[in-house]
């Protein structure tokens, strides 16, 4: 049987109340070239500018080394209290004498692992950050092979690391949205330990440091994450902040001065939250579209999300989003119920704005042998089709493609 990828078209505008000309998304400027604003919640894009092209993350790669010890501490393998030694590759690297960024731990004291981590994320220490490296893997080398395997595990599919600290490689990337993907799981994921980005200041051996990022100090809600700096990547940030319950994640990079990354980044959340609201799409549990069925006793068989779907939308507007299901289908009967098939995607305009998996709602037996020689009939004649004439013409905009069906 043929496999091909089904598409329903949703009428989002109709379900969001209509749609204006225009929209807030296509007047908003910025004159960073790289950045990225997301409801953090959801996921949904609310402003993209180049946020799949690839960009060198600077110490902002700290956040994934952060996010690996978090990790570790979670799982029980490792304590806050523990401790890791700093050996003479950290010291000489990553401490003082390297001129970068660092939290001016002595050669070979063992420190704790929550000064480590304080030390990582409001101090920027490059001497931190390699020696979390090496008290986890036993070498940096070792470190960047765990954080891509966990970069590929968190669907950073676009991101590549050599290093953990940030430190300049032809080699490693990340894109803005791989960035904001990494912001969201470590704010979801570990919330007791996300609160060391938001501490305003760190003291070790008695070098009192500030927190480098800028947004902290700017009255707009903002608990983290890190700022980054080399002169390959410019001036980045990776942020998020909280007004009225709605957190929102920015990443811009690639500016030229620490200023202009202060700038774009609290005009970006600031513009995020005046000009967009919360909008329900979907109850948990309430049907948002088919996928046929081939050889079941049914056709077609109900699609829902796991949870409630909702995006944040420009205030009295729809914005002309749509929206896609996508599957690889006609599904082979029997399907089981709660199966995850596809997944709804919106967009506005040309840029998909959220991607939510769907599961199948209800279990869909074998069919009787007159049903399964119908379907397997239906499916030889449309792959003659295929073969003797090419695909089938596309379905007006109002009608479902074959293989997929839009909700009411």
């Amino acid at each position: 049987m043929p496999t091909k990828t089904a598409r329903a078209l949703l009428s989002l505008a109709l379900l969001l109340g209509g749609s204006l000309p225009g929209g807030a998304a296509e007047s908003f400027q910025t004159i960073a070239p790289f950045a990225l604003l997301i409801d953090a919640d959801t996921g949904s894009v609310l402003f993209d500018k180049n946020a799949d092209k690839e960009m060198a993350p600077a110490s902002t790669t700290k956040i994934l080394t952060a996010e690996i010890a978090f990790r570790e501490i979670k799982e029980g393998r490792l304590k806050l209290d523990d401790t890791f030694v700093i050996s003479e590759n950290a010291w000489r690297a990553g401490g003082a004498k390297s001129g970068g960024s660092t939290m001016f731990a002595a050669l070979n004291s063992r420190i704790p692992i929550v000064d480590l981590i304080q030390g990582l994320v409001v101090q920027s220490g490059n001497d931190a950050a390699i020696a979390l490296a090496e008290g986890i893997s036993g070498s940096e080398d070792n470190f960047a092979a765990l954080m891509n395997r966990r970069a590929r595990e968190l669907g950073m599919t676009h991101s590549v690391f050599q290093n953990p600290w940030g430190r300049g490689d032809p080699n490693q990337r990340v894109t803005a949205r791989d960035m904001a993907l990494l912001a969201q799981h470590v704010i979801r994921t570990y919330p007791d330990l996300y609160r060391y980005f938001g501490e305003r200041e760190f003291t070790w051996n008695k070098v009192r440091q500030l927190n480098r990022n800028p947004l902290l100090a700017m009255n707009i809600g903002a608990d983290g994450l890190k700022t980054g700096d080399i002169a390959e990547s410019g001036y980045g940030l990776v942020g998020s902040a909280v007004q009225n319950g709605e957190r929102l994640i920015v990443v811009v990079n690639g500016l030229k001065t620490a200023r202009d990354r202060a700038n774009e980044s609290f005009k970006l959340l600031t513009w995020g939250f005046r000009a967009f609201e919360p909008r329900d799409l979907y109850g948990a549990g309430e049907v948002v579209g088919t996928a046929q069925v081939y050889g079941g006793d049914s056709r077609e068989v109900p699609l829902v999300a796991g949870e409630a779907v909702k995006l944040l939308v420009p205030r009295g507007s729809g914005d002309g989003l749509t929206g896609k299901i996508t599957y690889a289908g006609p599904l082979q009967a029997p399907v089981a119920a709660g199966t995850a098939v596809g997944e709804l995607r919106v967009f506005r305009g040309a840029t998909e704005i959220l991607s939510v998996p769907l599961k199948t709602a209800a279990a869909v037996p074998v069919g009787a042998l007159p049903r399964r020689a119908l379907d397997a009939g239906l499916e030889l004649g449309t792959a003659l089709i295929r073969q003797n004439f090419g695909r089938p013409p596309a379905p007006p905009a109002n009608q479902a493609p074959q293989g997929g069906q839009a909700a009411p």
